[in-house]
């Protein structure tokens, strides 16, 4: 088999089976396989995923999922040469997507993985595109294969590492033989980002593959997005050392200057008063994504009840 696409999934509502229907109708000159690992869904998606005679559906407790954990589990009920993740929302932007991916990983042995860019959905609205766009144009922009050729600066310069580690299984293929040495870790968060640093430490390069697209977005409330920052800011503070919110001054400061950017953006492409609901937003979304980093990278001063109050993940782990 050259490839398996694996998609976790719970209660992932009507968007997956435009997710399903997608990767089903990809055009490879391979065989491929597909497997939905459920954790527990109770909105149909078993249901849905069951009447394809082309998708292997495997369902575990939800008390068993784990980022890490539940894909190392697919990859093992897989026999793909190579291994395509995708999360229940990320929707596959053309059929070509899976060959993409896989020939990204193709182009040396020397690659252990690939990711591909993701596009917002427009119901997201304006400024989550701009960032998503603006993140993915600098792996564009840089070449298109890396690994670790500078030991000196990779030691001294964050933003270096920072690089290298980025890795996102929202939409991404793994070299089965370099998952096979090393599976990804079972952590609450950035299990992808942890598998980056190793491969990359260990000789290996990971590639980006800008014709890979999925759409692939998120717009949260307020209190989600303090929530989603504060695991993102406790997880990179503890796995990798980051502080994404070093003081209340930069807090303060950040939300200030996010949201002047916002209003900027909106009012550089005249569209001020169409998005006149996303100026609104903006400050409030701004804060609360501060205040989730700055508390989140603060964890060890934390009690336990305190982060399961403001972990996005842990709470829904426990459901």
């Amino acid at each position: 088999m050259k490839a398996s696409v694996i998609i976790p999934t719970k209660n992932p509502g009507s968007i997956f089976r435009k997710v399903l229907s997608a990767v089903i109708n990809q055009k490879t000159p391979w065989e491929y396989e597909i497997l939905v690992v459920d954790s527990g869904s109770d909105d149909g998606t078993v249901e849905y995923a069951s009447q394809h005679h082309n998708v292997r559906l495997h369902e575990i407790k939800p008390s068993e999922f784990g980022h890490g954990r539940t894909r190392n589990l697919g990859i093992g009920l897989t026999t793909g040469e190579y291994v395509v993740l995708i999360t229940h929302d990320a929707l596959p932007a053309n059929d070509a997507w899976l060959r993409n991916l896989v020939d990204a990983v193709e182009q040396s042995p020397s690659i252990a993985g690939a990711f591909g860019r993701h596009k917002a959905y427009t119901s997201d609205g304006p400024y989550v595109a701009r960032d998503l766009e603006a993140h993915f144009n600098g792996f564009k922009s840089s070449p298109p294969v890396v690994s670790l050729d500078d030991e000196v600066r990779y030691r001294k310069e964050a933003g270096y590492r920072q690089f290298l580690h980025y890795f996102s299984d929202n939409n991404a293929c793994l070299r089965r033989s370099v998952w096979e040495r090393i599976p990804y870790p079972d952590v609450d968060f950035a299990e992808d980002q942890i598998w980056a640093k190793k491969i990359i430490e260990q000789g290996y390069s990971k590639a980006y593959a800008d014709n890979a697209l999925v759409y692939h977005s998120h717009q949260f409330g307020f209190w989600e997005t303090c929530q989603r920052s504060f695991d993102e800011a406790m997880a990179l503070n503890r796995l990798f050392g980051y502080k994404l919110c070093p003081s209340v001054h930069q807090l303060f400061g950040q939300a200030l200057l996010t949201t002047i950017a916002d209003i900027r953006y909106s009012i550089s492409r005249r569209q001020f008063k169409n998005e006149m609901l996303w100026v609104l937003r903006s400050p409030l979304r701004n804060m609360f994504r501060q205040v989730g980093y700055y508390f989140g990278q603060r964890y060890r001063a934390l009690s336990d009840s305190v982060i399961l109050f403001m972990s996005r993940d842990k709470r829904l782990l426990k459901n």
